[in-house]
């Protein structure tokens, strides 16, 4: 593994440590209601062990977050064919996708940091050379994360960050995130096919174990016969956000939307995610290998310790004309703010 430099940002009671490898969230330091101050981010202990990361701790998935079907898409007319490494599909970018690279560091101060890569010309099989950078902002009560890209080529682009949340602390286990109350401000998720990938078609999570806009405990519905959820062992599926929330509270470039929260009772920690990306792919970490992986501190990480909210444009979007584009045109900049925001 290359040499990694880790940086550390602090602004009020908050506190986070990010590496140059992978633009990657490594600790998000928040003080519980006590006071006591709770690192609620899993990780590895071994910065080694980042280099091959399955479960994607903490990494910017870049350039294309998620799945898309069949390892291909088409864009202005010409078929682009992609590493098939979720069977038959792509998922993450491929087997070389950006994260598993030790990125540049354009700016730094006590509160934020800015990274940067550039993307060549059919890297992961995409068109295009494009510039990258993700930032890391913490405020007194917040992680800001803004991402931008500007491609010589039209091109498609989805980027996410894949930190695992547990709120009474990374080393808490499972049962701990499934019972932290989880909400997701949407009535729609996307209905998808026995390997994860959306057939196109929007279904209503009324009365079915999707329905998570009243704050539930995902225990209560993570095991259920639900058929989608069967499908992935648990929850691993992207809603459709409901732009009913907009906040400017932030300073974003564009207006950002309430998607999701989370909440212990225990620690009494309150997490709210805003975006102004389409979806969020709700992950509870059904594929965390059980007792297998070192964690921080030396905790062996348990299947389902920690819940991810991925904020995305939808899994295999670019395939289903109906859904919003993930496509950026040449020349043209992406911007896309992402904010954890946390209270007691």
């Amino acid at each position: 593994m290359p040499e990694v430099k880790k940086f550390e940002l602090k602004s009020g009671k908050l506190s986070a440590t990010v590496m140059d490898y992978g633009a990657n969230l490594l600790t998000l330091n928040v003080p519980d209601k006590d006071g006591k101050v709770r690192d609620v981010v899993l990780g590895y202990e071994n910065i080694d062990d980042y280099e091959g990361n399955d479960p994607g701790y903490g990494c910017s998935v870049i350039p294309f977050a998620n799945r898309i079907g069949d390892a291909k898409f088409t864009l202005n007319g010409k078929e682009y064919t992609l590493d098939k490494n979720d069977g038959e599909n792509n998922l993450h970018s491929g087997f070389h996708p950006l994260h598993h690279k030790t990125w540049d560091v354009a700016e730094k101060s006590d509160n934020s940091i800015t990274f940067t890569i550039e993307k060549k010309d059919m890297e992961c099989g995409m068109p295009g050379n494009v510039k990258v950078s993700v930032t890391y902002t913490l405020t007194d009560n917040a992680l800001h994360l803004t991402y931008k890209a500007v491609s010589d080529a039209d091109t498609i682009f989805n980027p996410t960050n894949h930190s695992y949340f547990n709120l009474d602390g990374h080393d808490a286990g499972p049962g701990s995130a499934l019972s932290a109350k989880i909400m997701i401000n949407a009535d729609q998720f996307t209905e998808t096919d026995d390997t994860s990938i959306p057939t196109g078609k929007l279904l209503d999570v009324s009365g079915t174990p999707m329905d998570l806009r009243t704050p539930k405990a995902l225990k209560d519905g993570v095991d259920s016969d639900f058929h989608q959820l069967k499908l992935c062992g648990g929850y691993d599926n992207n809603y459709v956000i409901k732009k009913d929330k907009p906040t400017d509270e932030f300073g974003a470039k564009e207006t950002l939307y309430l998607a999701a929260s989370m909440e212990s009772e225990n620690s009494g920690i309150k997490m709210e995610v805003f975006t102004d990306l389409p979806g969020i792919q709700l992950y509870c970490g059904n594929y965390i290998p059980d007792k297998k992986e070192t964690g921080k501190g030396g905790t062996l990480y348990e299947r389902r310790g920690g819940v991810a909210f991925e904020s995305q444009y939808y899994p295999n979007a670019i395939n289903i004309p109906e859904f919003p584009q993930p496509v950026i045109k040449a020349g043209e900049e992406f911007v896309s703010d992402t904010v954890y925001k946390f209270s007691v």
